[in-house]
């Protein structure tokens, strides 16, 4: 069974109605991104932080997976697929995909200010304030990587892309880094395919892109895979 590594971005959550900071100069949700992306912004004000990521989960709750999370999931019938996401939703999992690595950290999610990947607890769509701690007595955060923190999926990412035998690029502009950097992980000359409505060029021979959104283009995509890799 091939290895089919998915990079997805904020357009394939766009048709379920869950809206990124790039949708509107440097606005995200009508919050400035430096005070709720950042790492900076959470040592200014904790509350407005932890506010911004309520309301989110909120929204999260009443989204739906689309038909193009729906496919992802459905090649796992036909490939041995990974999605690295730079997602903090759970669309991927609600539409039945397996492994799925965050980039980004996990919306539902929240972990003690102090540390980095231990103390995790899933909290499903609930409000997390000022005053919510861990047994220690520290305060807790969403676990989220902002601006200004290392990201620690970053290595496990790149493994799986090294190993993969077809690569897609999803809903995603390529231009926040480090993610924006994975393709080059790909063994080279593997089939490396884009879907994203506006033209994308990236420098590398084997490449396709369809220049679609996301549920249309991965309709369009399932029937390429199907015809030329099974």
């Amino acid at each position: 069974m091939k290895k089919l590594v998915v990079l997805s971005g904020a357009g394939v959550s766009a048709e379920s109605g869950i809206k990124t900071f790039r949708d509107s100069d440097g606005l995200w949700e009508n919050y400035n991104v430096a005070d709720v992306a950042d790492i900076d912004g959470w040592y200014r004000n904790p509350g407005l932080v932890l506010q911004f990521y309520n309301e989110r989960r909120h929204q999260l709750e009443k989204a739906q997976p689309n038909r193009a999370h729906e496919i992802i999931a459905e090649l796992e019938k036909y490939f041995d697929v990974t999605v690295v996401t730079q997602n903090v939703d759970n669309l991927h999992e609600r539409a039945g995909s397996t492994k799925i690595i965050h980039l980004h950290g996990e919306l539902t999610k929240v972990r003690p200010m102090d540390r980095e990947n231990s103390g995790v607890v899933d909290i499903g769509y609930k409000d997390i304030n000022l005053g919510d701690c861990d047994k220690r007595g520290v305060q807790l955060r969403p676990h989220i990587v902002w601006f200004g923190e290392a990201v620690p999926m970053l290595t496990p990412a790149a493994q799986a892309v090294s190993e993969a035998d077809i690569l897609l690029i999803i809903g995603t502009s390529l231009n926040v880094y480090p993610a924006a950097g994975l393709f080059r992980y790909i063994t080279y000359g593997r089939p490396i395919f884009l879907i994203d409505p506006k033209p994308i060029r990236l420098d590398y021979s084997n490449f396709r892109q369809i220049q679609e959104p996301a549920t249309v283009g991965m309709a369009q995509l399932k029937q390429i895979l199907l015809d030329e890799y099974l």
